[in-house]
């Protein structure tokens, strides 16, 4: 198996000073397109960050294999330069800068967590840089009259609203008003997070539920005792918990340790904290919700199906049980800057800023296409539940692969 290390250094494409710039518009070597992003190779984000890159790479690697892209009559490859950003969202802005300023990086790649996107997206602007980006989803990225910024994502409040949903149906079922379905909530203090709360929030009151317990996280996410305590004391019919990779973590490993039996949990970030192979049966029944998944019926030119790229993923890097979403949508960033360079014809920042806002493609991570404020607003979220040690789409209904099990 592959070492982290390698992994790590096998996706990054190192500039030397060679460079020949275009004026105002390009970082073009030859016959190379460069890309830049500042991506969480160490620190809290450091595992996504990894994930994202390796999509990234995917995502090169398949564009230059089927011959790359095509301007002014010209084939060009695509290459990406990579900064470690620490997870740190100063270090991603000065990182952003030095991309645009001494590397004259034109191109923009996201980096991960809607923190960081954050940090970064303010940097662009001002340059008139456009980014793709695959791993900010706060809503408040998109209510800031940003012109440069698009995201292949689904924004956050939808994460977890569909087990709000899928809790009062499941009750309603067997025989519980939903005014009688107890909610128990714990987010990280950022900004991903709490645009999910917010998107509970909002189905909680929709459907009727009651909540019972709205705590924070702990800045270092190791710990969520107190939560889970009054969840045991409240008996919650629902816990809902937003942490990124660490957090998963953190309630898979204490809900099994407390013998936390709620009925039903839903939490981000399943995959990419590796679930499944952490903790095996005792994570049965968790609901996670997902940007894409293998199952779903999506497809496009360059990857084929959904479980095509689901399939090339793991045979292209090792250690892979399931290929994390946040893997896919970083490759499906990159298919939005092929298609935008072959659209516009040129290496102009303009030309290609609005080739961009007028995308519109299928792919084997779903449809691609962009609101004026720059979100993706072609594609839902779904929601999988861990079955027998196996992700399964359990809801909507339209996409689901399996019925949900309930209690978990």
């Amino acid at each position: 198996m592959r070492s982290l290390f390698k992994i790590y250094f096998a996706g990054l494409v190192v500039l030397m000073a060679v460079a020949i710039s275009l004026p105002v518009q390009a970082k073009v070597v030859g016959n190379k397109i460069i890309l830049g992003s500042a991506i969480s190779f160490t620190g809290k984000y450091s595992s996504n960050g990894i994930h994202a890159s390796n999509g990234y790479n995917l995502g090169i690697k398949r564009v230059n294999e089927m011959g790359g892209v095509k301007v002014g009559g010209k084939t060009y490859m695509l290459e990406v330069k990579y900064y470690d950003d620490e997870s740190t969202p100063a270090r991603a802005a000065q990182l952003a800068e030095r991309l645009i300023k001494q590397d004259n990086i034109k191109y923009f790649l996201g980096p991960y967590s809607s923190g960081l996107t954050k940090a970064i997206a303010p940097v662009t602007e001002k340059y008139k840089i456009p980014m793709v980006e695959a791993e900010g989803a706060s809503r408040s990225l998109f209510t800031q009259g940003y012109r440069y910024l698009f995201a292949v994502l689904s924004t956050s409040e939808q994460y977890l609203a569909s087990a709000v949903a899928l809790a009062a149906e499941v009750n309603k079922k067997n025989g519980k008003s939903p005014g009688n379905v107890k909610v128990a909530m714990a987010f990280e203090n950022d900004p991903f997070s709490l645009d999910v709360r917010a998107g509970v929030v909002d189905d909680i009151k929709k459907h009727g539920l009651k909540i019972v317990v709205d705590d924070k996280l702990p800045r270092d996410l190791s710990d969520m005792t107190p939560t889970l305590r009054k969840a045991k004391a409240l008996k919650a019919d629902l816990l809902v918990v937003s942490g990124h990779s660490k957090g998963a973590a953190t309630a898979g490993r204490q809900v099994i340790e407390m013998k936390v039996n709620v009925p039903m949990v839903a939490v981000t970030h399943c995959e990419s904290a590796a679930l499944i192979k952490k903790f095996g049966a005792g994570v049965n029944g968790f609901l996670c919700p997902t940007q894409w998944a293998e199952t779903l019926t999506y497809s496009g030119k360059h990857f084929g199906t959904a479980a095509e790229y689901d399939t090339l993923f793991k045979a292209s890097f090792d250690g892979y049980k399931n290929v994390p979403y946040q893997a896919a949508q970083a490759s499906a960033a990159v298919l939005v800057w092929a298609e935008a360079f072959e659209d516009a014809n040129s290496f102009e920042t303009e030309a290609l800023r609005d080739a961009i806002a007028a995308t519109d493609m299928k792919t084997f991570y779903g449809n691609i296409r962009f609101s004026k404020a720059g979100n993706n607003i072609a594609k839902p979220m779904v929601l999988r539940q861990i079955q027998a040690g196996k992700l399964n789409v359990v809801a909507p209904s339209k996409w689901a692969s399996h019925p949900v099990k309930w209690p978990r």
